[in-house]
C-alpha cells in the first residue's frame, strides 16, 4: 500500500476519543481566552439564531390540517425545531449548552480556572436570553401580522412546558443537557460538514421531538406564549427557566464532561499493532 494510500486511510477512520478530547479541550481554551465583550456579541447571535426554530414550529402547526397525522406532525415540528441549532452550530456562535461541556473540560484538565469558566457561563447565558427575547418580541410582531402563524401555535408550543411539575421539568431538562453535551462531543467527531448537520440534527430533532426543556431554545419556546396570551405568564416563564436551566447543567456537565473527561484520561495505552499469522495449508 502506497504512503498516499494509507494517508487517505487515516485521515478517513474515526478519531480516537483521545484526540476529540484534545479538541474539545484546544477548543475551550480558546473560548475561554476571548474577551467578555467578543463572547456576549457571539451569545446574542446563538440566542438570535435559535428563535427560527421555534418560529417554524409555528408555523408548521399553523398549517397543519386535521388529516394530518400526529406523528408525521410531531416528526416535522421536531426538523424545525433543529433547523436553529442547525444555524447556531455551523454559524459557529455560542451557546449555553454546548458551552456547559466545551469550557468545562479545560478547567478539569488544569489548564483554565474555575474563574474563567463563570465568566463563559454568565456572559454567554445572559447573551443568549437577550437575544432570544428579541427574537420573539419580532416573531410575535411579525408572524400573525403575515399570516404565516397562528397565535394559538405559540400558545400551543408554550403550554408544552409550562404544564410540568417542577421536577418533571428538572429531570427531563438533564436529559435534554445530556444530549447537549454529547452534541458537542459528536460536533468535534465528526469528520465534515454533511456529518456535523446529521449529527446536530439528529439529536436536538429528538429533543424536539420528545418536548425536552431546553433553557435557550425554551426561552423562545415559552416567551412566545408569553407575549400572546395572558394565560401565560411570566411566573411561568421564570419556573421554566429555573428547572430547566439547572437541569440542562446537571445534565451536561456530569453526564458528559465529567464522565467522558475521566474515563479518556484513564484509558490505557494505544494497543501495538499486530500482524495476523495465519496457518498455511
Amino acid at each position: 500500500m502506497s504512503s498516499d494510500t494509507e494517508s487517505d486511510v487515516g485521515d478517513a477512520a474515526q478519531k480516537s476519543q483521545e484526540t476529540i478530547l484534545e479538541e474539545e479541550i484546544e477548543e475551550g481554551i480558546a473560548e475561554l481566552r476571548r474577551p467578555t465583550s467578543g463572547i456576549a456579541l457571539s451569545g446574542l447571535s446563538a440566542g438570535l439564531d435559535i428563535g427560527f426554530g421555534p418560529l417554524l414550529m409555528a408555523v408548521v402547526l399553523s398549517h397543519s390540517g386535521p388529516e394530518t397525522s400526529a406523528l408525521a406532525e410531531q416528526l416535522v415540528v421536531a426538523g424545525a425545531y433543529a433547523i436553529g441549532f442547525i444555524f447556531v452550530v455551523l454559524g459557529q456562535s455560542a451557546l449555553f449548552t454546548e458551552h456547559t461541556v466545551l469550557s468545562l473540560l479545560p478547567v478539569l484538565d488544569g489548564q483554565s480556572s474555575l474563574r474563567d469558566l463563570l465568566r463563559m457561563w454568565v456572559t454567554v447565558y445572559v447573551s443568549n436570553i437577550a437575544g432570544c427575547v428579541v427574537f420573539t418580541g419580532l416573531a410575535v410582531l411579525v408572524g400573525p401580522s403575515i399570516d404565516i402563524v397562528e397565535p394559538g401555535a405559540f400558545v400551543a408550543i408554550a403550554d408544552v412546558f409550562v404544564r410540568y411539575a417542577w421536577w418533571a421539568t428538572l429531570l427531563s431538562a438533564v436529559l435534554a443537557g445530556w444530549l447537549m453535551g454529547l452534541l458537542s462531543w459528536l460536533v468535534v467527531a465528526a469528520r465534515d460538514t454533511t456529518s456535523v448537520i446529521l449529527v446536530v440534527v439528529f439529536i436536538t430533532g429528538a429533543i424536539g421531538f420528545a418536548h425536552l426543556p431546553h433553557s435557550i431554545a425554551g426561552t423562545v419556546e415559552v416567551l412566545l406564549g408569553v407575549f400572546s396570551s395572558p394565560r401565560i405568564g411570566l411566573v411561568d416563564y421564570a419556573g421554566f427557566l429555573l428547572w430547566s436551566t439547572l437541569g440542562n447543567v446537571i445534565g451536561g456537565v456530569f453526564f458528559v464532561g465529567l464522565l467522558k473527561y475521566s474515563h479518556v484520561v484513564r484509558a490505557g495505552p494505544e494497543p501495538e499493532e499486530v500482524s495476523l499469522r495465519g496457518r498455511g495449508p
